[in-house]
């Protein structure tokens, strides 16, 4: 048993010492090793000599830049010093394109033009520049801008453009978009290094605008001439479609020229447009308040029948005159005048031949005629659009006034209080009352459309509220009919041109303190069967015994719309 374990622990001495992995080979195994997968390959140990050839490479690397790094801030630290000082980076801005204006058919009215700089191969955007429509009309509608501007040390104080009149204005924020920032690295010398994009402009939405540019052009040339050639010193024009609201034209004479006002150069010509007495930064269409004469009194006849103070088959005698007898002082009779002895005229009779005492006897009331009175008249006039805003989507419009007792205590104190005759010129337009051009388009609307209020707008397809006048379409359809009798035979026959069927009224209005002045006007609405399209114009301030006014001046823009562009002149749009 001894002689056992000692032979035992002897071959243990002499026993070489097992791998791990010799302990799980075994027969079963061995003879299954890929050999292609370098199973079963006995590895050999890393040469000396590869530890030595990286070891080198590095430390050759770390020479070279430690070299360099001696070189920059030893040898030449000073002078590297100095440079890097003047290195700079700046901060420019990437300005976002204005959006371009469009008319109804694409046509374009305002739009950029490129203006940029480039150094050193790196381009330097700047804004860019505004051009308008070579076109006379567009002024006040479309507008003008200001450029971004810079101080005297080269910094932008106003890194907008800003819209300041017109479309231009109403729609800044739309046009504007929002501008980029970029960051450019300029050397010691000046030399721009590199350019790299912080945040990317976005571009300003373009718009699109209910307005004809051709009809536009062709209406302020009407009226201009028609100024220029009956001594008016200015007039303006809308045309707008009855059904949604949207102006067709328009346009104020005389107007500014949108270029010179944009770049600001040319100061003797701003200074004479400052200067000038008629006044061509105003836009008339809808910032001149005129007192309208006649063309109130549709409205008015629209009212009485609405009320019952009138039928339209009843006649009024008409002998020149109105003779009111003065309680205070016998035989000292107020008197009222028609501009013409007309007879007896009944409701479309009157409106054809603008007959005063008819409006004097159902807007004040006359012997057996009842009236409307005041506060029905003031009250009418409200609902259809007169001395309320229209709420058109520009900056600003004119409200006009309707004159009431209320009113005239304001201005003229309560020892002069309401009297009848102050009804009486308010039924003919008279007397403190004040429209805009734009609300007499849109007051016309409703007589044309059956009695809808729409809200004018210069945007293509925007949608408006609408309200009704309340007013039955049997009695405006009485209304209208005058209308069109106005042209046929009546004081509007001016605009009776061959090719279309036009219903209009027109009204003179006296002005000054001798009645020495005078505006004209002239509204209506095509085709009278079956209205489309409303129009007013307005001539302003011409001699008092000037027989040529707005009716004569827009029956050659009716002419040249028959011969253009006949769809219009039936009632629709072209295209």
């Amino acid at each position: 048993m001894f002689a056992l374990l000692r032979k035992f622990f002897a071959d243990k001495k002499h026993r070489t010492p097992l791998d791990p992995d010799e302990v799980l080979l075994d027969a079963f195994n061995l003879p299954s090793f890929d050999t292609h997968q370098l199973e079963g390959r006995v590895e050999r140990s890393i040469r000396r000599s590869v530890p030595l050839a990286v070891g080198a490479v590095i430390l050759l690397v770390f020479l070279v830049f430690l070299s360099q790094s001696w070189n920059l801030q030893v040898t030449r630290g000073e002078a590297m010093t100095v440079l890097s000082e003047h290195n700079t980076l700046d901060h420019e801005i990437v300005f976002a394109k204005r959006g371009v204006i469009y008319d109804r058919y694409g046509r374009e009215l305002a739009w950029n033009s490129t203006n940029a700089s480039t150094t050193e191969n790196v381009q330097l955007q700047t804004y860019a520049t505004r051009a308008y429509r070579d076109q006379e009309g567009l002024a006040h509608l479309v507008g003008f801008i200001g450029y971004p501007e810079r101080d005297a040390s080269g910094h932008w104080w106003r890194t907008e453009h800003i819209g300041k009149a017109g479309v231009e204005s109403s729609l800044n924020a739309q046009l504007n978009g929002e501008n980029g920032v970029r960051i450019i690295e300029v050397d010691a010398l000046g030399r721009v290094q590199s350019a790299n994009t912080l945040r990317t402009p976005v571009d300003g939405k373009n718009a699109a605008l209910s307005i004809d540019a051709e009809i536009q052009r062709a209406l302020f040339n009407a009226i201009r001439d028609g100024a220029e050639h009956s001594g008016f010193i200015a007039g303006s024009g809308v045309i707008l479609d009855v059904g949604t609201g949207e102006v067709l034209a328009l346009t104020s004479y005389p107007e500014y020229d949108q270029s010179i006002m944009t770049d600001g150069i040319n100061r003797d010509a701003i200074a004479q447009y400052v200067n000038d007495v008629r006044d061509p930064f105003l836009n008339r269409a809808v910032l001149g308040e005129y007192t309208p004469g006649s063309i109130v009194k549709p409205y008015i006849a629209a009212a009485a029948l609405a009320t019952g103070v009138i039928n339209p088959s009843k006649a009024i005698l008409s002998t020149g005159e109105i003779r009111i007898p003065n309680p205070y002082y016998p035989g000292q009779d107020s008197v009222f005048r028609d501009w013409k002895v007309h007879g007896w005229t009944d409701m479309r009779e009157a409106l054809a031949v603008s007959s005063n005492a008819y409006f004097y006897s159902i807007g004040g009331g006359f012997e057996q005629q009842e009236g409307l009175g005041i506060a029905r008249l003031a009250s009418f006039a409200h609902r259809f659009g007169l001395g309320e805003p229209t709420h058109i989507d520009l900056v600003s419009e004119g409200v006009g006034l309707v004159p009431t007792p209320e009113w005239k205590e304001s201005v003229f104190g309560s020892d002069d209080p309401w009297r009848l005759g102050n009804t009486y010129h308010t039924a003919i337009g008279q007397f403190g009352f004040l429209v805009t051009p734009l609300q007499a388009a849109r007051y016309i609307a409703a007589i044309a459309n059956g009695g809808v209020l729409v809200t004018p707008h210069v945007q293509k397809d925007y949608e408006t509220p609408h309200h009704s006048v309340g007013i039955a379409d049997t009695h405006l359809r009485v209304v209208r009919e005058g209308m069109l009798r106005a042209v046929s035979e009546g004081t509007a026959s001016a605009v009776n041109v061959s090719g279309m069927q036009i219903a209009a009224k027109t009204g003179t209005a006296e002005l000054g303190r001798n009645n020495e002045l005078m505006n004209s006007w002239v509204v209506g609405f095509w085709p009278a069967e079956d209205p489309q399209f409303a129009f007013a114009a307005v001539l302003e301030r011409a001699p008092a015994e000037t027989l040529v006014g707005a009716a004569p001046a827009l029956r050659s823009f009716f002419e040249w719309l028959v011969r253009e562009y006949p769809e219009y002149a039936q009632g629709t749009y072209p295209g």
